[in-house]
């Protein structure tokens, strides 16, 4: 079981973890989601966690012994142990960070507010991590991002494996096209292969689709994708329909298969 803590002020915007997929991976004990509030642990008669920041400046700034106090009340790990602190100054969150940390034990967020963090706290930390380049009143929603990514990613939380190695971002690529019943719907139809039943046809066009999707959505995926050695016809096919992708060629040229030596 893969345990998430999170050090915050608002505990109960937390809600959505106790829903959904979430709701039944906790109830599986395939995951824990401990909340607590550092509040808790402010020194002062009316708890107060933050002060001005010295030399002057707008807003208040947490102070650094509520969170220090938190941190060393936490019980031992008995595992690996990372502690996060949720920043717009961190390193952008990605599918290659959530795969990183499913493999850990216990995963201890904290989230900031107000002004920002007095600059003690940060020596608290294994690492910052940013939602991205922009900046929340908290780190609250960023922390349940993260949290849903990985969980997800743990064995049994989807129920298959297939669903999360599929997703996009997992293997590079954006998600190929998925459509359900009915096959036809106001005159825009479910593509041919998927109704055929040939499931080596069907992981085919999935692959190119998945391609040609990353390459028109986005180009900077596709600049770092691996290709794989069945992916060069499906790129030169690509090249027909969307000429502009013949400038990257080079990059799978060594796919080339070979020709067949004659007896």
């Amino acid at each position: 079981m893969m345990k998430f803590t999170v050090l915050t002020l608002f505990p109960e915007m937390f809600a959505p973890v106790h829903e959904s997929i979430l709701k039944r991976a906790q109830a599986a004990q395939l995951i824990e989601v401990g909340l607590i509030n550092f509040r808790d642990y402010a020194a002062s008669k009316h708890k107060n966690v933050d002060d001005v920041p010295y030399g002057g400046g707008a807003g208040m700034v947490l102070k650094p012994e509520p969170l220090f106090a938190a941190l060393r009340d936490l019980p031992p790990s008995g595992g690996r142990r990372r502690i996060v602190l949720l920043s717009p100054q961190g390193e952008v969150f990605q599918q290659q960070k959530a795969k990183e940390w499913s493999w850990l034990d216990e995963l201890v967020f904290i989230c900031g507010h107000y002004e920002g963090f007095d600059e003690r706290i940060r020596r608290l930390a294994d690492e910052e991590v940013s939602l991205g380049d922009f900046v929340l009143t908290g780190g609250e929603l960023a922390a349940m991002v993260m949290m849903d990514a990985v969980a997800r990613l743990l064995p049994g939380v989807l129920g298959e494996k297939a669903s999360a190695e599929e997703d996009s971002h997992s293997g590079g690529l954006l998600e190929y096209p998925q459509y359900t019943r009915p096959p036809v719907f106001e005159g825009m139809e479910v593509p041919d292969v998927l109704l055929s039943g040939h499931h080596r046809r069907i992981e085919r066009w999935r692959r190119k689709e998945a391609l040609r999707r990353t390459f028109l959505k986005r180009p900077d995926l596709f600049a770092k994708v691996e290709f794989q050695a069945g992916d060069f016809n499906l790129l030169e096919e690509l090249i027909q329909e969307h000429p502009e992708l013949a400038q990257e060629r080079l990059r799978w040229e060594h796919l080339r298969p070979k020709p067949k030596k004659r007896r």
